[in-house]
Parts: C-alpha cells; structure tokens; sequence
C-alpha cells in the first residue's frame, strides 16, 4: 500500500513537471498543470510570451527584494551597526528607486499595448460565425455559409465516451477551418455568459441586447475546449465549448454536408405545390 502510494506521488510529480514545462498536450486542461495551455493562434502565442516576461520580471524584482532585505537585516544588526546612521535623505537612491519602476513600467506597457490592440482590432475576416450564450447552453450560426445553425449543450455524465473529457465535451462541436481569420459575434438572450478558449487566447462576454466581437486564426487542425467563464446561474459550469478545427478541405466537405442535411427533401416542394389552394 505505501509503495503504491509512493508511485502514485511520484507519477503526479512527472505530470507536473511535464505540465510545467510543456503545458497541456492539447486544447485541454491537464492535471497539475501550471503553465499556460499551448498556443493554437497567433494571439495565444502572444499572450504566452507576455506572460513569460512578466513572469521574468516578477522572478527578478522577487530576488532582488529578497537580496536587499537579507543584506539589511544581517549588515545593520545591532551587534555590527551598535551606533545606527541618521541619514534621512539621499538623492541618489531616490532617483533610482523613481527610475527603476518607470523603466519597468515602459517595459511592460509597450508589449501589452501592443497586445491589446491585436485583440481588439480584427483582420478582415475570411467569415463569421455567431455564438449566442442561454442558461445553459450555447447556439452558433454560420451566417456566411447558408445560415447553418445548431444548438452545442454538453454531454452528460453517463453518457461520455472513453475519449470526451468530463464537462468539456459537447454534443455538436464548433467546426472551424484552420489559417483562415475567423470573426465571432457574442451575444445572450437572458443573462451575461462570457465565450472563453485558452487556447486560442479567446474571453470575451455574451450580453444580453449587445453584440461583441473577437477573431481567431487557428493555427493547427485539432479539438479545443473552453467554458462559460462568467457566473451566469446554477449550471454556470455546464455550458462548455467546444471548437473542432479542421483543413479548409474538410470544412468545405462540414458545411456541404451541413446544408444538405438542412435541405427539405427533393419532392417536398412538389407535394406542398400540388396540395396548394388556387389563387384563382
């Protein structure tokens, strides 16, 4: 028994290391995972460099705080500083410790100006698709490609595959083509929801009789999954989202099947014009 807990110990410390250093294997959370997930867009990538830095720079200012609060305490203890100094004011320390975080802030605020513009304005975009949030679930329309429209809830329990991760998977996924500059408008019909990916680098709210805006440009062909991250009710964290990114080839292939399936059957229009009342 205390072997296996041991190797059951030793197992989540490798996990943990691996999420450290790689981050999650794909468009999903991992257990113990620390680091950000991998990037599938180009701004996920900037974000994952900006956090880098920032990280950087907490790690440097953290060490040098350290440093000079060790370096006080053991040069001005009272057994080697008895007679202690009453100095007041020194102007060059002043300066410097006025400059410093300046530089720092300029250091900081260039990359994340830049960053926030890359969010906020969007390419032209290659097509739209629109994500309306409910309690509890989520609706999308492909206004660009013959209004295909189609409810995502998430699968339950008892009903998941070996493959589908618990609270994650949906029903009907998101199809998205991959390299293309996809815009998503955001909305709700009843409370504020908020359409978040980490992996694309995506968060943004769904109000109610508002329409937000984001874009993506998936970079590698793969299934990614994010949540509702706004506390919209009881079943807050049982609306996922899942996108299913795909060739342009393959996307083509989705929405011609799609529009097909929608399409009335080839002799409906004939039934419904024979059983018509005459005008005359």
């Amino acid at each position: 028994m205390a072997f296996s807990k041991i190797g059951v110990v030793l197992k989540g410390m490798a996990v943990a290391v691996a999420a450290l250093v790689l981050g999650a294997a794909g468009g999903e959370p991992v257990p113990w995972q620390i680091n950000l997930q991998p990037a599938a867009t180009p701004v996920m990538e900037d974000i994952r460099s900006f956090n880098f830095l920032i990280s950087i720079i907490i790690v440097l200012i953290s060490a040098f705080v350290l440093a000079l609060l060790a370096w006080t305490v053991y040069s001005f203890h009272h057994k080697r500083n008895p007679i202690p100094s009453k100095t007041t004011h020194n102007a060059l320390v002043e300066v410097i410790w006025t400059v410093v975080p300046i530089l720092i802030l300029v250091l900081i605020v260039v990359p994340s100006f830049k960053l926030l513009y890359k969010e906020d304005v969007i390419p032209d975009p290659e097509m739209t698709i629109k994500a309306i949030g409910h309690q509890w679930y989520w609706t999308y329309e492909y206004p660009d490609h013959g209004g295909i429209e189609f409810d995502s809830f998430m699968v339950p329990d008892d009903e998941l595959l070996p493959d589908q991760p618990r609270l994650l998977a949906t029903d009907t996924n998101i199809v998205l083509p991959v390299d293309t500059i996809v815009r998503i408008l955001v909305t709700a019909d009843d409370v504020i929801h908020s359409w978040t990916i980490p992996a694309f680098g995506s968060k943004i709210d769904a109000v109610p009789g508002r329409i937000n805006e984001t874009w993506v440009n998936i970079q590698r062909e793969g299934l990614y999954y994010g949540q509702c991250s706004e506390l919209c009710g009881v079943n807050h964290g049982f609306m996922p989202i899942a996108v299913e990114a795909v060739s342009k080839d393959a996307f083509e292939k989705w929405v011609a099947e799609q529009q097909a399936a929608a399409a009335p059957p080839a002799g409906a229009n004939q039934i419904a014009g024979a059983t018509a009342p005459s005008i005359d």
